[in-house]
């Protein structure tokens, strides 16, 4: 049976993703950033976790040419940020603050974790890579409401009663 790609992603996206950047800094110090949708927790010995970015991505091969990289779980009230990463263009980190963590990735300011890792593998999927990263250090950076993705738009988290 085919799969019709249309219907593929209408089911799908209606099961709700974190959003998350992954982000490393290129031979020039310059920060890299990709936003990502299919990041989950993997394994807990050894500590890993995983992310598929599209085989079409421009970033992606420039993350992983470093070998490590920060993901950055984003918060309900940075949408203009994950909008303004995601977008194509050299000017993807124009005006974004950011730290380095003790691993020399970069941390985005008000993100709700960073999870710093090795890259451990990657490996082809269909359109995607699956990348798995070794966790190396992570942390809450503070208590919010999380970024979500659902059925083509972003919006936040609503308790249930």
């Amino acid at each position: 049976m085919a799969i019709e790609p249309a219907v593929f992603r209408q089911v799908l996206g209606s099961y709700p993703t974190g959003v998350c950047v992954v982000t490393a800094l290129d031979e020039h110090r310059a920060p890299l950033g990709l936003v990502v949708g299919s990041f989950t927790s993997v394994s807990l010995d050894p500590p890993l976790v995983g992310f598929l970015p599209g085989k079409n991505s421009i970033t992606w091969p420039r993350i992983a040419a470093t070998g490590h990289f920060c993901v950055n779980v984003l918060a309900a009230d940075q949408q203009a940020l994950c909008r303004q990463i995601a977008a194509p263009g050299p000017d993807k980190f124009s005006g974004v603050e950011y730290t380095l963590s003790t691993h020399g990735l970069p941390v985005l300011a008000g993100a709700m974790t960073r999870i710093d890792c090795a890259l451990h593998s990657v490996t082809e999927a269909g359109d995607h890579w699956f990348v798995l990263g070794r966790v190396r250090e992570l942390e809450m950076l503070r208590e919010a409401d999380p970024l979500l993705f659902f059925r083509g738009t972003y919006g936040g988290f609503a308790k249930a009663d």
